[in-house]
This record gives structure tokens, C-alpha cells and sequence, in this order.
């Protein structure tokens, strides 16, 4: 029995085949549009008045002008910050809750015309140089009925092709580089010479039609197209494709020389990264379609997230969407046989959840080391409560509808060295996905600020640490522990919260342009930003946004990091590691994942990478706090400097 699916292939086929003539799809819709105008009989208002043209440039559809869908996104963008925001490819789409379906590709860029018709022309021959590759606003592309018996690797370039017709060529293999294309929705390779697909092509996910008709295809490859679809024999291939070679390992980049370091002996210095691991609940295939099923399972990713962290053995080990369950029966169980205590929250909604349901919730989890570090305090800040008890706040419709219904939140906590006495507050984030409310973006990382701020003045009241106990007699001719270090000065007294040396970090799903970006690093902004998209915040909106902390990114010293999230929708940096630049510096951070190997990939999670975000490092210098200057005594001069009556 034919099923449906095959029965579109035939009837694809048959089109294919008689669209043999030179241009026959480009002809074939010059005259169809023709036609349409010849035929249609426009009625007007004759009291209409005519729209002044604008610039000198008639209005999209005036003059017998026709503009592409993606022409007219691009000029809603231009004309409205909003549209514009909603348009736009932002890197948050990339980073949607397991409910909400996230877009599989980028829009191209805008230009009149997305389709090219080189069908039927007898071409022999595309060189891996023609201009053909440069196009990269092409969706649709037909090169079928010529004489070519090679693609070009080349091809891969053209990332926004939904239509791709190959057939009627002498193709017998085509290039691994087409699964690149992970936007297409039709590849016709009907009548060449193929004996098989490369597996390569398994990243396609997208893909509803591969023509394979008229091909001396491997029976079993047809078979799966002809009983299941083309999906099924797309996630065939996904699953069976060989594992590529790994990427060269992520190296620590150095800012200050490792002699430099150990040659100061009062130096104090500690290492913090910031991982979102992709819950076990959102790693499906429905969002990730390209990541083969097997790198996807929850048993294969947490043995290389846990391999990936304890590679680096820092201080401070802060995971964003931790769920119940994975915390408490394996990240807290492995990671305590290596000295690490944690604190984990789960967002807030897990309130109101079954007991089974609480277990998937996920969360943030900050781990310490334990042998080096006392947890003096933790605090977790939920932006939505937070939020509800600012008087501010209360009498806006729009904290109300955008901002309390926004499940996100941060994980605070207070670290003292136990040898040293220095303290280390460190806040652990996760902010809201969808680039459709960068407003509650801006209000949730404007809140955490203020929340750290509070904090910190707190934390500064505490007293002191008590001195260690002075070494006895007996082992006088023994350096104690922490000799000619930083442990050899007294503890320090912090008079003021902003002495304390403060992280921020976690997954901000902001690009380096956002108003995030520019509030942590600049400190201010202004009520009018654009950011706020227009709605109305209290104070924040009408006296702006300030902090004191004085934040830099880590990575800011070397170039923001080129990506910190990969798949085929987004590639960009929206993961940080801010500090308070009064009392740290920057030793080292860890290195981008290697380019060429990222030019071969389509998205994480993959076989190397087992989330859809990397793993990011530094390694900080503590500058201990400055200590007040004494009150001088007044000059007191000699009786023989006093003048005389």
C-alpha cells in the first residue's frame, strides 16, 4: 500500500521533470504575477487622498511595486523599536521554556527578491569561488535540469535555503556540508545517480520532502522514505551519523604571567565558573531536532557536564537550570567527594507542584569548596516577589502583566575564606528568555542589583573574623600554614558593603548591545531607554536606573566572547561573569570554543558539548580592602618654637 507521503514524492517528482525549460520556475512566476495584474480591476475611493511619497520614494505597493515579506519586516523594524525588538533574531529565542516552541533559523537579511532560478541552462560546473555563495539572503534555489556531477562544500554558505532543487543532474554523491542548511524544508535530488545520503544530512530537521525518486538509492535508505516519510529516515540518519572529531581543548587565556602571580606572596585569588546545563525537561527532540536522540539523554550529558567542571577545579561552580532531582542525587553526591558543599533553589513555581512534579522543577545551584570556604549566609531572590513589594510598583498595570507571570530568580550567596577572612558575595542568576520583554529583562536584573546591594551593607556589619591563634612554642622553627601569604595579614574589616568583593553572573540572555549590558557595565540608565520598550516601571521609568558597584564583564579585558549559546537560530554571547572592579582583577578566563570547529557544526547540544550554552571561567585577584588612615594627632611644637610676649 502507497502511503500518503510517497504519494506526495511521485506527484513532486513528476512536476520536477517537466520543469526541464530554461528558467521554467522564474517564467513560470513572471507569468502567474503578470497575470494576476492583468486581471484584477482595482477599485478606489474616489475621495481617498493620495499619500505624499516619502523622500521622493513611493510607498510599499504604490507604482506597481511588489516588496518581499522580509523587505516589509525589515521596514517594520526600522520604523518601531518595538516591532523591531519582536522582529529581530534576538539571542533569547534560543533559550525558550520546554512549553513554548523556539524559531528554527534566523530571518535573512532583507532584499527584494530570495529566489534564483538557474534550472535548464546546461551548467557543467560551479566553482567553489562563484558569486553564487555570496548570496546568502536566498531561500529558494533551483539548479535542477544541467549537466553538474558536484557540488560544492561551498553550498553550505547559503544558511537561509528553504527550497534546494538538485535534480535532473549526474550528481552521485552530494557534499556532508548541505546539513548545514538547517532551514531547508525541500531538497529534490530526483533523477541523479546517488547510491546514498551522508549522514551528515541528519541535522536537516526541518526537512519535510527529500526527493529521492530516479536514484539508484541503497534499498533500505528508500524503504524508510517510502513506509515512514522523510522525517524518519532524516532522524535515521541524525542518529547513525559517525561522531566527529573533538575540538582542541578550552585553554585558560592569561592576563596577568603565572611568575607574576607567585612572586607576589600576599596575593589572595580564587576561580568561579557559570554553566547553564539545559535541564533534563528541555532537552527534547522537539526543540533540538538536530542533536542526535542517544546526546540528548539525560545519562549521556550529565557525564560530560560533570567531566567539564571538575576539569577546571575552581572555587565556585554556579549551574543555572539545576532541577531537584539532578542536584540532589547526582551533582551534590559527585561533587562532594571532591570538597564541594552547595545551595540550590528551584524557581518559584514549584510551590504549587506535585511531590513527582518538584523533582523536574529546575533551579540555580552554587557549589563552594568546603575545605576553603564557610557559607556564611544564602538568599534567594525571586524577581516576581521581589517586584510585588516595591510600592512603585503596585499601581502599574505593566508589572502586573508582564513582569509577576516571569518565573525567574537568583541564588545569593555569603562566602568567607576560611584562612584568610576574606569575604565573597557571589549571585548566581537566570533571567527571562524571550526578546519580546527585554523591559522585564532590564526590571529583573535591576532588581538583583538592588538586592546584592542591600546584602552586601548587611554582610559588612558582621564583625571581623577572629585572628588564628598564635603558633606554640614548640614549632617556633616552623612556618605556620599560610606563611609569607595572604593568610599573614590580619582579617580584613569591612566598614562599607561596596569593600566586598562581589560576582554576578549566570545566564542574562542578553546580547552585548542590550540595556542589560549597559546598566551592569556603565552603572546607569536612563528612564527613557529604549529597552523599557515604552511601558512604565515606577521609579525606574521615571528617574532611571543607577548602581555603585563599579562591574566589569571578565572577558571584557580580551573581547566578549564570540558565542556562549549555539544553535541554528543564535550564536552569540548571553552568559557573563561580572566583578566589582574595586576589589578584584582579572587573572585569567577560559577560552572561546575553537572556530574552525564551530564552522562545522550546526547548534549544541551535540556529542562534545552536552548543553546548548558553554561553560565560562576566570580566575580573580582579591585587592584587599583599603584601610582608613589614622586620625593624626595635632603638631605639638617645642616650648623653644613659641613666640614670646
Amino acid at each position: 500500500m502507497m502511503t500518503p507521503h510517497w504519494q506526495q514524492q511521485l506527484l513532486k517528482y513528476e512536476m520536477v521533470r517537466a520543469a526541464k525549460s530554461p528558467h521554467h520556475r522564474a517564467r513560470a512566476s513572471a507569468m502567474a504575477a503578470r497575470t494576476v495584474h492583468k486581471s484584477a480591476i482595482p477599485i478606489t475611493n474616489p475621495n481617498a487622498v493620495k499619500p505624499p511619497e516619502t523622500n521622493g520614494v513611493a510607498k510599499d505597493g504604490e507604482a506597481g511595486i511588489t516588496t518581499s515579506p522580509s523587505a516589509k519586516s525589515q521596514a517594520a523594524s526600522e520604523s518601531s523599536p518595538t516591532i523591531a525588538s519582536a522582529l529581530a533574531n534576538h539571542p533569547s529565542s534560543t533559550v525558550a521554556p520546554v512549553e513554548t516552541s523556539r524559531p528554527t533559523a534566523p530571518k535573512p537579511p532583507g532584499n527584494t527578491w530570495q529566489s534564483l532560478d538557474m534550472g535548464g541552462v546546461g551548467i557543467k560546473n560551479i566553482p567553489p569561488t562563484s558569486g553564487l555563495f555570496g548570496f546568502s539572503f536566498l531561500t529558494t534555489l533551483y539548479l535542477n535540469h544541467n549537466q553538474l556531477d558536484a557540488i560544492p562544500p561551498q553550498i553550505s554558505k547559503l544558511r537561509h535555503l528553504e527550497l534546494l532543487d538538485l535534480s535532473c543532474n549526474l550528481l552521485t554523491t552530494v557534499p556532508p556540508e548541505l546539513g548545514m542548511l538547517t532551514s531547508l524544508k525541500e531538497l529534490y535530488l530526483f533523477d541523479n545517480q546517488l547510491r546514498t545520503i551522508p549522514p551528515e544530512l541528519g541535522t536537516l530537521h526541518q526537512l519535510q520532502t527529500i526527493g529521492i525518486e530516479g536514484n539508484p538509492l541503497e534499498p533500505s535508505l528508500k524503504q524508510i522514505v517510502q513506509k515512514d516519510g522523510t522525517p524518519a529516515l532524516i532522524s535515521y540518519l541524525r542518529d547513525s551519523c559517525p561522531i566527529p572529531a573533538p575540538p582542541p581543548e578550552r585553554v585558560w587565556k592569561h592576563f596577568v604571567a603565572q611568575p607574576e602571580r607567585e612572586n607576589d606572596p600576599s596575593s589572595e585569588s580564587f576561580s568561579l565558573l557559570s554553566y547553564n546545563i539545559l535541564c533534563e525537561r528541555c532537552a527534547t527532540e522537539r526543540l533540538y531536532g538536530y542533536t542526535p536522540s542517544w546526546a540528548l539523554q539525560w545519562d549521556y550529558r550529565k557525564e560530560l557536564i560533570l567531566s567539564e567542571v571538575l576539569s577546571h577545579n575552581a572555587d565556585f561552580i554556579c549551574l543555572q537550570e539545576v532541577d531537584n532531582a539532578q542536584y540532589e542525587e547526582y551533582f551534590l553526591k559527585h561533587l562532594e567527594q571532591h570538597e564541594y558543599e552547595g545551595v540550590h533553589w528551584s524557581k518559584g513555581r514549584y510551590k504549587n507542584m506535585t511531590e513527582q512534579e518538584r523533582r523536574l522543577m529546575d533551579g540555580c545551584a552554587t557549589f563552594y569548596k568546603a575545605s576553603k570556604y564557610t557559607l556564611v549566609e544564602k538568599h534567594l531572590i525571586e524577581f516576581s516577589q521581589v517586584a510585588m513589594q516595591r510600592q512603585d510598583f503596585k499601581k502599574t498595570d505593566d508589572m502586573f502583566n508582564r513582569v509577576l507571570g516571569k518565573d525567574h530568580m537568583a541564588v545569593v550567596t555569603l562566602l568567607e575564606n576560611k584562612e584568610t577572612g576574606t569575604r565573597i558575595i557571589i549571585a548566581n542568576a537566570h533571567i527571562h528568555w524571550d526578546p519580546q520583554y527585554r523591559d522585564v529583562k532590564l526590571v529583573q536584573v535591576a532588581l538583583l542589583v538592588e538586592e546584592v546591594e542591600k546584602i552586601a551593607q548587611s554582610f559588612a556589619k558582621y564583625p571581623p573574623r577572629l585572628p588564628p591563634a598564635p603558633s606554640s612554642a614548640g614549632s617556633a622553627t616552623t612556618p605556620s600554614t599560610g606563611e609569607n601569604n595572604a593568610s599573614s595579614r590580619p582579617p580584613p574589616a569591612y566598614t562599607d558593603g561596596y569593600q566586598i568583593p562581589i560576582i554576578l553572573c549566570g545566564d542574562y540572555n542578553s546580547i552585548r548591545q542590550s540595556g542589560v549590558y549597559e546598566f551592569l557595565s556603565t552603572g546607569v540608565i536612563p528612564p527613557d531607554h529604549e529597552d523599557f520598550m515604552h511601558h512604565t516601571y515606577g521609579r525606574y521609568t521615571t528617574e532611571g536606573l543607577r548602581h555603585r558597584l563599579q562591574l566589569k564583564s571578565a572577558y571584557a579585558a580580551g573581547g566578549e566572547l564570540s558565542m556562549t549559546n549555539h544553535t541554528p537560530s543564535f550564536k552569540g554571547a548571553i552568559d557573563y561573569i561580572w566583578y566589582t572592579t574595586p576589589n578584584l582583577s582579572v587573572n585569567s578566563v577560559l577560552s572561546e570554543v575553537d572556530h574552525d570547529y564551530l564552522d562545522k557544526v550546526v547548534g549544541f547540544p551535540n556529542a562534545h558539548f552536552p548543553s546548548d550554552h558553554i561553560c565560562i571561567g576566570a580566575d580573580f585577584r582579591v585587592r584587599p580592602p583599603r584601610e582608613a588612615q589614622p586620625v593624626r594627632p595635632p603638631p605639638v611644637f617645642p616650648e623653644s618654637s613659641r613666640s614670646h610676649t
